[in-house]
């Protein structure tokens, strides 16, 4: 658990007491890649701490795989809808490689965020941070010309260009995996 631990730390000075708290609703659980810890349409549950591996989230529009993001060593995924609004998730969370993942099940997830003020703020920091990447992606999608969206990528994602198929990068910069191709022959 050292990347998870680890990454939770540094959002927040979160509390040995605390991190055996949580440690005590988690679960060791190991997917293949491809595996999908997270579909659409249904309730599953749980969030997912990764130890190791990368993830990706997609949308399924008009059968196009849209990708929205990557997770990788020491972040945590879960369906947004199914959290907080009790609903089935809309986006999709794949495996892009074999995955070792801690679950852990919303219940318990919601009931920590409610009675423990540490992880409560390390949760309000995770959100602060996606609302921020989010908010960034949205701009740069709608303003800057693909170049810059790649190199704005890099930074953000700087393993993910060697982790990954080029197509779910084109996918989550809006661009053709050609255009993605000359960008990268530029370098």
């Amino acid at each position: 658990m050292r990347n998870i631990l680890g990454n939770i730390k540094s959002l927040y000075p979160v509390s040995d007491e605390t991190l055996g708290e949580l440690q005590s609703c988690l679960a060791l659980c190991r997917f293949p890649k491809r595996h999908q810890l997270i579909k659409e349409n249904v309730f599953s549950k749980y969030a997912y701490f990764v130890e190791k591996g990368l993830t990706r989230s997609f949308w399924l529009v008009d059968g196009e795989e849209i990708t929205t993001s990557f997770a990788g060593e020491g972040s945590i995924v879960f369906s947004m809808d199914e959290l907080y609004y009790n609903k089935v998730s809309e986006e999709v969370v794949e495996a892009l490689e074999d995955v070792e993942v801690y679950s852990i099940l919303l219940a318990d997830l919601t009931r920590l965020f409610e009675t423990n003020i540490e992880l409560c703020n390390w949760g309000r920091i995770i959100h602060q941070n996606e609302y921020r990447r989010l908010h960034r992606s949205h701009k740069e999608r709608l303003t800057l010309p693909a170049r810059e969206r790649y190199e704005e990528f890099r930074k953000q994602f700087p393993d993910v260009l060697q982790r990954t198929n080029l197509k779910y990068i084109a996918s989550y910069l809006g661009i053709t995996l050609s255009t993605l191709s000359r960008l990268r022959a530029g370098e």
